[in-house]
């Protein structure tokens, strides 16, 4: 079963335009990952997937229904969970799933069952009676989920969750997506932390200006770009002289310093590497050099010409 639908999605902000004929599918049960640059439009895609803004052209259907004719029964069945903590600071975690339950028109003891099932899901029923404000930033980030979840919605939209939290809450949330998803949810997660993906997603989609510019399993998109290969060099001094003379080398694609390690991505069989060793070396030497097999950041920066995490927010 076809969960989304979104078909020649078409979203201007003034002469701006955000979305540009976007097509999108999820079935039923899958976790699928939403990447892009910083400015890409995922965000956008995202609010007008939710309903929360309007589009200029193009097609929604979610849940099997037109979102044009039936946006709050959809609302009803889909949970988001934004980047911003969306939680009422002067009520407790279980008031404030008391009052995104009743929102969704839970009441009486259909609703605290559904909080008390949440509280527990999220590892928070010992610290129910706690302020938000009591909480870390991931049992923020935790409680911020379980207020999206406490209706029982089949389909989850979720951008950014662990933006700013410590390893640890990561780990128990994506724990937490992975049971979701077990129990028959389907999900649609966007992130800056390409780990997460790979950890998570069944099908990952990459967004760029506007446009929908891959999309397939890790495995298909990494096949992708065989043709490539990449070497990281760590540099006594990565200079911009440097990275200027290994970005005129016949056949290379990419480079891309962060502090000293330099990666390179360049067409197979282009002798590059022998050439990137012999121009660094003439830049106080090399510390390391390995060269690895291409992986989903290296088809992300294929595609993009981009790191994931450039940049502010989208």
């Amino acid at each position: 079963m076809t969960i989304v639908r979104m078909k020649n999605i078409v979203k201007r902000y003034g002469s701006q335009l955000v979305l540009d004929n976007i097509d999108l599918n999820l079935a039923e049960g899958e976790i699928v990952g939403l990447l892009g640059p910083n400015g890409a439009g995922k965000t956008t895609l995202i609010h007008v997937l939710a309903g929360i803004i309007g589009f200029d052209s193009g097609d929604v259907q979610v849940l099997g229904k037109e979102q044009s004719s039936n946006l709050l029964d959809i609302k009803r069945e889909i949970g988001l969970v934004t980047q911003e903590i969306s939680l009422v600071a002067d009520l407790s975690a279980r008031e404030n799933l008391n009052f995104f339950g009743g929102i969704y028109g839970l009441k009486g003891k259909e609703l605290k069952e559904r909080v008390d099932e949440t509280l527990e899901f999220v590892g928070l029923k010992e610290h129910d009676r706690k302020l938000p404000v009591q909480f870390s930033g991931g049992m923020q980030r935790r409680l911020n989920i379980a207020c999206a979840l406490v209706h029982r919605p089949k389909f989850l939209i979720m951008d950014e969750p662990t933006v700013g939290i410590d390893p640890q809450s990561r780990n128990h949330i994506l724990e937490t997506i992975r049971k979701l998803n077990g129990q028959g949810t389907t999900i649609l997660y966007s992130t800056h932390y390409m780990e997460e993906v790979q950890s998570l997603a069944s099908r990952v989609v990459i967004m760029d200006q506007g446009h929908v510019i891959a999309e397939g399993t890790i495995n298909e998109l990494v096949k992708r770009i065989q043709h490539e290969e990449k070497i990281k060099m760590e540099v006594a001094n990565p200079t911009d002289l440097l990275i200027e003379r290994l970005h005129k080398l016949d056949g290379i694609k990419q480079v891309v310093r962060h502090n000293k390690v330099v990666t390179i991505i360049s067409q197979v069989g282009s002798g590059n590497l022998d050439r990137a060793l012999t121009i660094a070396k003439e830049f106080g030497g090399i510390l390391s050099v390995t060269a690895e097999e291409p992986t989903l950041e290296d088809v992300f920066l294929t595609l993009t010409g981009k790191t994931l995490r450039d940049g502010g927010e989208d």
